[in-house]
């Protein structure tokens, strides 16, 4: 079974959740799904991956078809697939930290700045290290522009933090291709890491 899904001009999250609701209902076959964004492409390969999908990916002018291929011919016979087993995990267990702004706390923005500045240069300290930080609205603005927080953020992704950015955020910034540190997510993975980590960390 080979379904082709159109969602081109979808606005992240929708073609991941579209994708999952195919996926969910078939036991195999692949799903073609068409976009028109890098980030949307990022999104839908690793979500893929994350189901155990053989993951294609080819260009027709501005299209990019992602192909998802479910097979469960690997699986012990007459196993019934867990539910879970289907699901975009992206954490298990541990922390998530969530960085919604550029400035930490409430009240004055400069003061904000220099306490964010501080966070993110003191998470290297904590223990156990975070397995994911997302940033979005105004955090993007981190991962987004040359500072002096951007060598902490490489120097965490090269010990293993996953570090992501919310690509409808830095859209609305301008930001799409100033990304400098980590890849780019979307809502759904966001609300799924936070509702499967045990603890979930923010500044704000």
């Amino acid at each position: 079974m080979h379904t082709v899904l159109d969602c081109r001009g979808l606005a992240c999250p929708q073609p991941v959740i579209r994708a999952k609701e195919l996926l969910d209902s078939m036991a195999q076959g692949s799903v073609e799904v068409l976009v028109d964004n890098e980030a949307a492409q990022s999104n839908l390969a690793r979500f893929g991956k994350s189901q155990g999908c053989a993951v294609t990916i080819r260009a027709s002018g501005d299209t990019r078809h992602i192909t998802l291929s479910k097979d469960t011919s690997a699986k012990d016979a007459g196993a019934v697939p867990a539910p879970e087993e289907y699901r975009c995990d992206l954490p298990t267990t541990g922390i998530v930290m969530v960085i919604p702004a550029e400035t930490m706390g409430r009240g004055d923005d400069a003061l904000g700045r220099v306490l964010m500045r501080a966070y993110v240069k003191t998470i290297k300290n904590l223990n156990p290290l975070p397995e994911k930080i997302f940033f979005y609205n105004g955090g993007v603005k981190i991962t987004a522009t040359e500072s002096d927080l951007i060598a902490p953020l490489q120097d965490l992704a090269a010990q293993g933090v996953e570090i992501y950015s919310c690509g409808t955020c830095l859209d609305f910034f301008n930001l799409k291709d100033s990304l400098l540190v980590g890849q780019v997510t979307n809502m759904f993975e966001i609300m799924d890491a936070m509702a499967q980590a045990t603890t979930v960390v923010s500044p704000y």
